[in-house]
């Protein structure tokens, strides 16, 4: 019963997750969704002071929720309340959950940067932009997508398997940049046909939690594979390619 449990509740959360990301695709893209992060639901803040204060807090709570919960001494504590075969699961359902949030309180903040809407420059950028999105999901599948959003953990339970741990390895994207995953979000955050005070505060904010995140995570790393990372480190760029040697 137990494992039957443990098994619907992973695929209900990666459910979840996968519909969020989805949705995020076509939030900051500003198409194919009902509300985008330039379009307003509901009652919206009487100024633009309140706007970017509830946006900061929305922003603020997933980044709190994604970088505390992501760390191996709150996991250590976490698997305590929470069986550890869902704990992987469990935090990616929090993960959706502060995103689903932020997609249905964000303010928009309609003062336009820039505009290049249907023109040949904005096409480009909406190309590059799902190429970055693409890059994202390509990074967790050359590591271990299934593993990464908690599928594997509870295979591995219902099946008396010993839990897995992901070994060091750095295939493609890896070879190139140490952190593909997140140099793909910046590439589909900033590449935007019309760029507006919302949309560039969403993605000032996140490329600063990006940084913030990779100096914690590669702290992690360093503790989980040691010299291997820490070579990695030396000889691969972080986020932006080039040659190191």
């Amino acid at each position: 019963m137990k494992k039957t449990f443990f098994s619907l509740y992973a695929v209900v959360c990666y459910c979840i997750f996968f519909a969020t990301f989805l949705y995020l695709v076509g939030f900051v893209s500003g198409l194919l969704v009902p509300k985008t992060i330039d379009t307003t639901a509901g009652n919206a803040p009487s100024s633009a002071f309140m706007a970017i204060l509830v946006n900061l807090g929305l922003l603020s709570l997933f980044a709190v929720q994604h970088s505390v919960m992501a760390r191996q001494g709150f996991k250590q504590k976490w698997t305590r309340i929470v069986p550890e075969p869902i704990e992987r699961s469990t935090y990616v359902l929090f993960a959706s959950i502060a995103v689903i949030l932020l997609l249905f309180f964000w303010q928009p903040l309609p003062y336009t940067i820039w505009n290049v809407a249907n023109t040949t420059g904005g096409y480009f950028l909406l190309g590059v932009s799902f190429l970055g999105w693409g890059m994202v999901l390509l990074s967790t599948f050359l590591l271990n997508h299934f593993h990464l959003f908690g599928l594997n953990q509870v295979y591995d339970h219902i099946t008396n398997k010993e839990q897995r741990i992901l070994r060091f390895r750095t295939p493609f994207l890896y070879k190139v940049v140490r952190h593909p995953l997140y140099l793909g979000f910046l590439i589909a955050f900033w590449s935007a046909p019309v760029m507006t005070a919302g949309h560039f505060l969403f993605s000032l904010v996140m490329t600063i939690y990006v940084f913030i995140g990779i100096y914690h995570e590669e702290k992690d790393l360093a503790r989980m594979y040691g010299g291997d990372y820490l070579r990695y480190q030396q000889k691969t760029p972080m986020i932006l390619p080039y040659n190191k040697a």
